[in-house]
């Protein structure tokens, strides 16, 4: 029998995965998604959550079902974080080993989903459905345009006990939805390396996104380049640029409500 829950949905999968494993051949592939798995599966169960499925090189994990705690949003996201951290260290081993590094992506999303044992009387198995489920893959999804590793909703955001570092990316509108939702961009899993001047990168940031929802082309596109001074590989920012200089040459129209429609599922 099936149930209404309110649980955090992880999405996460390996980045061009197909011509990865085209490149390996299917005996390291099937080497490298088990070892990587593994990892992956210890940081998921170290925070309670429950590994639903695999999906080829993807991994769906759920918290808060069937035993729900306030924190499942907050052990999502701490999930995801120690996820990109694991995979660095588990990326030097490759890279020690003579094999390529591999790059993954993170979608969360809290909402309500039907629980239950679900299949054929001759294969059942306990999982979730719904639009909460699609939205965290669609968020997983997204994180490739904006080239970012964690994208979490808005209803996760407004749930988590602990703010994270994080920034609000965008106001989006994705495939197969009406309303649009906010979206923010976890960073707590940077280092100085990998996101240099991350404190002054996302002040800009923040300054150039309230501007550019103001429709105040010319001074955000000041304040993106502002933070890319500090930080030029940060694609956000990168994209806000050409979006501001693209309204600064073709202004739109006065019904303009800052939605980004995301055309890809």
């Amino acid at each position: 029998v099936g149930t209404v829950q309110e649980v955090t949905i992880l999405f996460s999968d390996i980045r061009s995965f197909t011509a990865f494993s085209e490149k390996i051949g299917a005996r390291e592939t099937v080497a490298m998604l088990n070892s990587y798995f593994s990892e992956m599966v210890d940081v998921v169960m170290n925070y309670g959550g429950i590994l639903d499925k695999y999906i080829g090189d993807a991994l769906m994990a759920i918290f808060g079902t069937p035993f729900k705690k306030p924190q499942d949003p907050d052990n999502a996201v701490g999930v995801a974080n120690e996820m990109i951290v694991a995979l660095r260290s588990y990326n030097a081993r490759r890279k020690a080993e003579g094999h390529e590094a591999i790059d993954i992506g993170i979608g969360i999303n809290t909402g309500e989903v039907v629980a239950g044992n679900i299949g054929s009387p001759k294969r059942m198995e306990y999982t979730v459905i719904g639009d909460g489920v699609n939205l965290a893959s669609r968020l997983e999804s997204a994180t490739k345009y904006y080239g970012v590793k964690i994208l979490i909703s808005e209803f996760t955001y407004a749930k988590l006990k602990q703010v994270p570092l994080a920034r609000e990316l965008d106001l989006i509108r994705v495939q197969g939805k009406e309303n649009p939702i906010s979206v923010y961009d976890v960073l707590d899993f940077h280092t100085d390396e990998s996101f240099p001047h991350l404190a002054g990168t996302l002040k800009s940031f923040e300054q150039g996104y309230k501007q550019y929802r103001k429709r105040e082309w010319k001074d955000a596109l000041k304040t993106f380049l502002e933070a890319l001074a500090l930080n030029p590989d940060d694609t956000p920012s990168q994209i806000y640029v050409k979006r501001c200089k693209h309204f600064l040459a073709n202004p739109p129209a006065d019904s303009w409500n800052g939605v980004w429609t995301m055309e890809s599922k």
